[in-house]
């Protein structure tokens, strides 16, 4: 049965992680790749705050792994022979409805909707077959990237990095159908992006065994997995939804 876990804030309290429970959310004694030992206490689900559900200690991102997204937007005759990563730092990442900040240096910045991975346990030199069972869970992630930048810089760093350049939310869900679902990002209430990640060139288990021979996978770190084809530019006062099947929403708008 799959669960959903969250990190958030209410008055009085640090951030926590919890575990929802119907309509409340169950405080954990550590974060749930840890130990799911809970609390006595518990919250209302709709008077929390949600934090971003994760705090890895890197998060490892997959560029050109649908092939609609490879010919729309890169016009390439043919997909990577090898998954093309690229790292984006921690300081990066938000939560659900923070705002997105367009920095000066860019003048075109792009949403992308993506699935994201948790990982469980720590993963180095893991094979294909081994390799779904140092997932965790499943959550929704927009890889914000500054598309002039991109272009201009040829490597994706600073593209990619700036500070809230990552959000992600709203939570972590334990149980997904991830050959197969649904991921869509949502433009001002416009589907632009719709793509199944059965259509995704490099699946998951693939990816966290090719990530795992080059650096170690710690318990919460972020596997991104790539978009769909539909990316677009946002303004301020845009707001973006990431919606994946299995998961739910995570909302944000650029400041």
């Amino acid at each position: 049965m799959s669960e959903r876990f969250v990190r958030c804030r209410t008055a009085g309290h640090e951030p926590f992680y919890g575990v929802v429970a119907g309509t409340k959310v169950v405080k954990l004694a550590n974060a749930p790749w840890l130990s799911r030992r809970t609390s006595d206490e518990e919250f209302d689900l709709d008077k929390v705050h949600l934090l971003a559900p994760v705090e890895p200690s890197k998060i490892v991102c997959i560029g050109l792994n649908y092939h609609a997204h490879v010919t729309a937007s890169f016009s390439a005759d043919k997909p990577p022979e090898y998954p093309l990563i690229f790292l984006k730092p921690p300081s990066s990442i938000i939560g659900p409805h923070d705002k997105i900040v367009h920095p000066p240096q860019s003048e075109r910045v792009d949403y992308e909707a993506e699935l994201g991975v948790v990982i469980g346990k720590t993963a180095r030199n893991v094979s294909e077959h081994n390799a779904e069972s140092h997932i965790f869970g499943f959550t929704c992630v927009n890889d914000v990237t500054a598309r002039d930048l991109q272009k201009k810089d040829g490597q994706w760093s600073r593209a990619k990095g700036f500070d809230t350049f990552c959000p992600v939310g709203p939570w972590i869900v334990t149980e997904l159908n991830w050959r197969d679902v649904l991921v869509e990002g949502i433009h001002n209430g416009k589907i632009m992006q719709s793509g199944r990640t059965a259509q995704m060139i490099f699946n998951i288990p693939y990816l966290i065994s090719y990530i795992s021979s080059a650096m170690t996978l710690f318990p919460g770190d972020l596997i991104s997995t790539g978009t769909p084809s539909g990316i677009a530019p946002m303004k301020s006062g845009d707001t973006i939804h990431v919606r994946v099947e299995g998961i739910g929403t995570l909302e944000n708008s650029m400041a």
